[in-house]
């Protein structure tokens, strides 16, 4: 007991601890619960937010999986049907219910679904001759060539009427008056006819270079009858060979003809009286591999040559230079038949075509990306027609006797692929290939063009204009806050940036567009003076500052020369503005816009990457200020401390040990301002003009990523191509920021690696 520690005797109970003791080890469970349960929260809020993350990657890639499916075709059973003559051409219904085959005696329906096929038509008209030639089905009106010289115009209709819940449909054909083409009777070889509004025109090849042409104009009389004219020309064609095809648009303008020495002849027969006869252009690999057959794309502006050896090429009349006579000019190249080509049918919707082969082999093509999407082998021998559904969604062919082959296709979105996407396309209506984006147009027949490319080169102009703006100051101020600004000064500064960041953007959109572009627009000479004239200002006044006695400087706090420098920078900017007006009048001869129009080939857009550059510079601004900031200030203060010791100065310390050691995290505020940049939508959009150009200049617009999708999702129909094509627009820009952010920390841990202190 001398020690003062008490010995129990045996069977003494053991005395309570004290209260304190326990009443600590209670505050110490609760504690390390609650760090349990709260890095539990943490750690369940991160999971919960890369799981929301994947949901919608998830989300976008189930949009956008659809646009990489190649096209499918599959059989449709056809009800027997009684052997015919061999058919001359084949042709379907909306609904592919019926089917229709010109023979030599007339046109005979299938029913393509089952029942009783309609009765054949009859044409009275035909009496002893027979038919012999048919212009191109699936294009309005077409014609029957006879054995006689007559041609017969057809338009095929139906009608459609339900009864009992089910649906009925009638053929309804209408048949024109026979014209004579050939006086002297002979037979109809090749034919080819249009309707246009001005009237039709047929062009009917009699002998093997006997071309007649036949266009009537009606016009119609605010007074009296309406007047009928026929011109009838003959042409002599320079031709090497025999006519073997022939193809006129439905405007009536160009007329195509084909050869057996494998020539292609544009005939411009916009004026039926005097035609225009064009240089004949080698359209198949040899002279002596024959055209067999061709075909309009789409609003004819594209014809589609097919050959004896299988070859399928698409042609186009292409002005080289602008203003020069057009002149045909191979666009694209298929991928080969095993045989002859003996049909090419052109979609109703789209620029996609078939193409088919002798031996049963069709090709389903796209015009656009001048890819071949399907290849089929129909399994009948000796095809002699074919037919696209106009509804796109099936074809039939005919054999020599008349049997039927129906198919299914599904091919939702035939202008999608990797070329159309990210690569040159020769769209119709331009001299060369080209990446463009632009897609709705005014007619049915325009040609979608979704290449991303200039929206991605836009998104990324944008951001680099963004950042040559935000970054310099952003770092710099960041520098001069935790470095040489007064603490008080810098208590005022710094809230006052990172309130800035609380700015809408739409708010910032709206004044750029509205307010700051046409300001820009009168100052433009006095911008590009600043970075000379302000940083003189600025070096000229620090230079007289250390002029002034240093009894004076001392009154200045350290940390609030900045202060001093403000009227500076001001006065600066007004010169700035003045010196510009004067430049532009002695320089740049009055008009700043003519100058960079005539001498450097550059269009002033007054919404451009320079005003996109000030106004979204100004939202990257506060986050990058605001992280360089804390890295800067983060630095140990021993190692400044031992830096400024060793004699060094606070610039070379700044420069040489505060830098380099905050590095990565400023390197990390860079990389999450061009994320900011680059997800930017309401300021690209509002101070832009939209235009998905690909040119770097400053004073250009552009269309950005973020922005196109604000512009076209909403009118998109859902399910479309271009509906589908936004979302894949946005899974580029999640995969854009998600290469950056992930090359930006593997950056900053390796200057961390480099930099790092203890």
């Amino acid at each position: 007991m001398s020690n003062g520690v008490k010995v129990l005797t045996p069977g003494e109970p053991v005395p309570s601890a004290r209260p304190g003791l326990f009443s600590f080890w209670t505050a110490t469970s609760s504690r390390v619960a609650v760090d349990r349960l709260t890095r539990r929260l943490v750690v369940l809020g991160g999971v919960t937010i890369i799981v929301s993350i994947l949901a919608i990657l998830v989300v976008i890639a189930g949009e956008v999986y659809p646009l990489l499916k190649r096209p499918t075709a599959s059989p449709v059973s056809v009800p027997a049907q009684s052997p015919t003559a061999p058919p001359l051409a084949v042709g379907v219904e909306e609904y592919r219910e019926i089917g229709y085959l010109v023979t030599a005696s007339g046109i005979q329906y299938a029913a393509l679904k089952g029942g009783a096929p309609p009765s054949p038509l009859v044409l009275p008209v035909l009496g002893q001759a027979q038919i012999v030639a048919v212009s191109p089905l699936g294009r309005g009106a077409f014609a029957l060539g006879l054995s006689d010289g007559r041609v017969i115009p057809v338009e095929m209709r139906f009608s459609v009427s339900h009864q009992d819940g089910k649906r009925i449909i009638t053929p309804d054909p209408l048949i024109g008056d026979p014209v004579r083409v050939d006086p002297d009777g002979r037979a109809i070889r090749i034919l080819a006819h249009a309707v246009p509004k001005a009237g039709p025109v047929t062009a009917a090849a009699i002998g093997p270079k006997d071309l007649i042409l036949i266009a009537v104009r009606e016009r119609k009389a605010l007074v009296g009858p309406s007047t009928r004219e026929e011109i009838r020309q003959t042409l002599a064609l320079p031709l090497a060979g025999e006519i073997t095809a022939l193809a006129i648009d439905t405007r009536g303008e160009d007329l195509y003809v084909g050869t057996s020495a494998g020539e292609l002849v544009r005939v411009d027969v916009r004026d039926p009286a005097n035609p225009r006869i064009t240089a004949p252009v080698r359209a198949t690999g040899e002279p002596a591999v024959p055209v067999t057959v061709l075909g309009f794309l789409l609003g004819d502006r594209t014809i589609v040559v097919g050959d004896g050896k299988g070859g399928v090429s698409s042609w186009r009349p292409i002005q080289t230079p602008p203003g020069a006579e057009p002149r045909l000019t191979r666009v694209a190249t298929f991928t080969p038949h095993a045989g002859p080509v003996v049909a090419i049918e052109a979609s109703r919707r789209d620029k996609g075509f078939l193409t088919m082969d002798r031996s049963g082999e069709v090709h389903v093509n796209y015009g656009t990306s001048g890819e071949t999407l399907l290849s089929l082998a129909l399994g009948l021998p000796d095809l002699r027609g074919l037919s696209y559904a106009p509804k796109t969604d099936g074809f039939i062919a005919a054999d020599a006797s008349g049997r039927l082959a129906h198919w299914t296709l599904e091919n939702p979105h035939p202008e999608i692929t990797l070329k159309t996407l990210f690569g040159k396309v020769w769209y119709e209506g331009y001299q060369s290939p080209e990446y463009v984006w632009q897609s709705t147009g005014g007619t049915d027949d325009f040609e979608s063009k979704f290449s991303l490319t200039p929206l991605i080169f836009g998104t990324l102009k944008g951001t680099f204009y963004a950042l040559l703006v935000a970054v310099p100051i952003a770092l710099l101020g960041a520098l001069y806050a935790s470095q040489f600004m007064h603490p008080t000064l810098k208590g005022l500064v710094k809230p006052t940036v990172e309130i800035m960041a609380a700015l809408p953007s739409v708010v910032l959109g709206f004044l750029a567009g509205l307010w700051l572009a046409p300001r820009v627009e009168k100052v433009v000479p006095g911008l590009f003076l600043a970075p000379l004239v302000i940083p003189a200002l600025v070096l000229g006044a620090v230079y007289l500052w250390r002029l002034v006695p240093p009894g004076i400087r001392r009154r200045a706090r350290p940390g609030t020369e900045v202060a001093l420098l403000i009227p500076i920078v001001l006065a600066g900017g007004w010169l700035c503005f003045a010196l510009g007006g004067v430049a532009e009048g002695l320089v740049l001869g009055g008009d700043y816009r003519t100058w960079l129009l005539s001498a450097l080939g550059l269009t002033y857009d007054q919404r451009n990457s320079l005003v996109v550059g000030v106004a979204m510079g100004f939202a990257v601004i506060p986050i990058l200020f605001t992280i360089a900031e804390d890295s800067l200030s983060n630095v140990p203060q021993h190692l400044v401390a031992g830096s400024l010791a060793l004699g060094a100065t606070r610039w070379q310390t700044a420069l040489r040990v505060v830098l380099p050691t905050a590095s990565p995290g400023i390197f990390s505020a860079i990389m999450i301002g061009f994320g900011r940049a680059v997800g930017e939508t309401m300021i690209v959009l509002m101070a832009t003009g939209n235009t998905p150009v690909m040119d770097w200049s400053i004073f250009n617009g552009f269309r950005a990523l973020s922005a196109n999708i604000a512009v076209e999702l909403p009118e998109a129909p859902v399910g479309g191509t271009l509906f589908r094509v936004l979302f894949l627009a946005a899974f580029l820009l999640f995969v854009m920021t998600f290469i950056v952010n992930t090359a930006a920390e593997l950056v900053r841990l390796r200057l961390r690696k480099k930099y790092r202190y203890i």
